[in-house]
């Protein structure tokens, strides 16, 4: 999948309501943050340009650490975030601005676990990942997991994680290590959700974890299940919405208390069924329809 982000610098970006050189007076909606997001947040602004013609939506990305520190900073419009708030980031921003950031839940995307497409790995618990990435982990081979990759490639589980201000390295964290527990260290830490699978897919005997939507005909997407003897699920729309799959979590987007008029009508615009047929598209999970606001006249 082609990324089409506009890279900003965010010192010095106009906000939303504000003509920017280049754009011919249109409102400005500033958009930056998680990097799992980055693809699908710019397919929503490329169709939203041709819904209304007046507002510009750029976007960006860096992590959801950065987009919710622009946000607490006053740089950008909308933060996206593959994580919940943390409180501490809450304090700071009603410490700045004397403002909450407020929620936007947009969709849900399954966390899945890669490895090259010829790796005979079909299925993996909870724990065995939490061995595998966590501290004091045991399995360091792919043997140790009864696995005996083709040909001369070495037996090192090779393991492909994400930087520290990643919205999905801390959710990742979470979810398979638990609160209180941290990664191994010697992992290769990537900056965006493409860049673990396309260095998974290029190197024997790797295995890392991304969004859903990054998958390529280079790697597989391995079952997950909760634990041993349990049935394992692959990470795809039904197996989210049924809460089956055991890696998968909510996608956000924050404002910095309530969203101005031409923000606020596009987040209307983006929980509405043409928003979220691009959330399927892009290869995410729309919000069930029971959960997703009801869209205005003027975003249908």
């Amino acid at each position: 999948m082609v990324v089409l982000a506009c890279i900003l610098a965010l010192a010095g970006c106009k906000k939303s309501g504000s003509p920017e050189s280049g754009h011919a007076g249109k409102t400005v909606i500033q958009n930056t943050g998680s990097d799992t997001m980055v693809n699908l947040a710019q397919a929503w602004a490329e169709e939203y340009a041709m819904v209304d013609s007046t507002v510009s939506v750029e976007v960006s990305g860096g992590g959801s650490g950065t987009g919710i520190a622009a946000l607490i900073d006053g740089t950008v419009d909308i933060a996206n975030c593959s994580r919940k708030v943390e409180p501490q980031e809450i304090e700071q921003a009603k410490k700045n601005s004397g403002k909450e950031p407020k929620e936007f839940m947009l969709g849900f995307d399954a966390l899945a676990v890669y490895v090259r497409k010829n790796n005979p790995l079909e299925e993996i618990t909870l724990a065995q990942l939490a061995a595998i990435y966590g501290e004091g982990g045991k399995t360091t081979k792919w043997s140790d997991l009864g696995i005996k990759l083709p040909g001369d490639s070495s037996d090192e589980i090779i393991r492909v994680s994400r930087q520290s201000n990643s919205g999905t390295y801390a959710y990742f964290r979470e979810a398979i290590l638990g609160k209180g527990r941290d990664f191994k260290l010697g992992s290769r830490d990537m900056h965006g959700s493409k860049d673990v699978v396309e260095l998974v897919s290029k190197t024997p005997g790797a295995i890392g974890y991304s969004g859903m939507g990054y998958a390529t005909r280079e790697v597989k997407m391995v079952r997950v299940a909760k634990k041993a003897g349990d049935q394992a699920y692959a990470p795809n729309v039904e197996n989210t919405l049924n809460h089956t799959y055991p890696i998968s979590r909510p996608l956000f987007m924050y404002t910095l208390g309530e969203p101005n008029a031409a923000t606020k009508k596009y987040l209307d615009w983006l929980h509405s069924a043409a928003g979220q047929k691009i959330v399927a598209q892009s290869g995410y999970v729309p919000l069930p329809e029971s959960t997703a606001p009801t869209a205005t006249p003027k975003d249908k």
